[in-house]
């Protein structure tokens, strides 16, 4: 089954970018903060955003714990995460 194709904002894309060049990916998590400081902080709010919606997509991967939100990249996603990065 083919998925549509999704456009992804510059911010999604940032946040993408930032988690495959930390290389976190699967059991390997990241503060849902440290997610999003590749970007200026006038950006922040719309990154909160972004992310939650990557999540709610499944291109990014939650883990509650006590001191908060972690996330990571999906890694069974991820060729569609190489691929959307990679799109002009």
């Amino acid at each position: 089954m083919l998925r549509e194709k999704r456009l992804v904002t510059t911010v999604e894309k940032r946040i993408l970018e930032n988690l495959l060049e930390r290389n976190i990916i699967g059991e390997k998590h990241t503060s849902e903060d440290n997610a999003q400081k590749c970007l200026p902080k006038h950006l922040r709010g719309e990154a909160k955003k972004a992310l939650k919606k990557l999540i709610r997509e499944g291109y990014v991967i939650p883990k509650i714990t006590s001191y908060g939100l972690e996330v990571s990249l999906n890694p069974r996603r991820l060729s569609e995460i190489c691929r959307l990065i990679n799109e002009p």
